[in-house]
Order: structure tokens, then sequence, then C-alpha cells
């Protein structure tokens, strides 16, 4: 495989995650795409470092944003290094932990992340804390 095919390969699987995972709640891919021994580097608070973590963060969102999407602005790859930025919208329609409903469309992130492929599962290299959009 070519180092091209392999960018083309890398940037394919970040998509099914963003668009299939997070964006549609598919978490049979959810399941395909991410290592058994995936290893977040940057756990979000309350949550473990691993699969099950990452699966429950992305159940978390689906339940308060169930209008959930996310748009992928570009994409870099560098063999099986993937650097992915995308804007994530949602509804918050209900009560959620601290906060009450209010029906408001929330820009969740501006998120830059890089992910790596270890034989066409996702395991995380780094990320870089989310900025706010410039509009």
């Amino acid at each position: 495989m070519t180092i091209s095919s392999a960018s083309e390969t890398a940037k394919a699987v970040v998509r099914r995650n963003t668009e299939e995972v997070q964006g549609g709640g598919n978490f049979e891919v959810f399941e395909e795409l991410f290592a058994d021994d995936f290893l977040d580097h940057t756990p979000q608070p309350g949550r473990t470092p691993d699969k099950a973590g990452a699966r429950e963060l992305y159940k978390v969102l689906r339940a308060a944003f169930p209008d959930f999407h996310a748009d992928i602005h570009w994409q870099l790859a560098d063999g099986d290094r993937v650097t992915t930025a995308a804007g994530r919208l949602g509804r918050w329609p209900t009560h959620h932990e601290e906060r009450p409903a209010d029906g408001h469309v929330r820009y969740l992130s501006g998120l830059l992340f890089a992910i790596g492929l270890a034989f066409g599962s996702l395991i995380p290299e780094s990320s870089v804390p989310p900025h706010p959009p410039a509009y």
C-alpha cells in the first residue's frame, strides 16, 4: 500500500467514525472501528481512557443531543495518521446533568484532533483543545 492510499484509507476510517458513530449513533460501527486496546491520551473528566470510556462519552453526547451531528471541515493525513477539523452541532432538548433544557442549538466545538490507525482500528495520537468558531 502506498503512503497516499494509506492516507486515504485512514481518512475514510476517521470520517466513518465522525459521521456514522458520532453523528449517526451507530455503535456497531464504533465496535468495528475502535481497537480493543484503545487508549485515549486526553480523556474527558470522569471518563476512563479506554474503549469503554470513549463509547460512554459518545453515548452521553447522543443522549444529550439527539440531533447531534458533526461536519468535517478538512482532513490532512500522513500515512496512517489523520488530523481532522470538525464542528459539532446539537440542540439541547432535555434536562441533562446540571443544564436545563432550552431547545437552543449549541456549537459544541471547533475540535481539531489527531488519530492514528493500527491495522484499521482507531488509536488516538493527540488532541488539541477546542477553539471557538471564527464566526
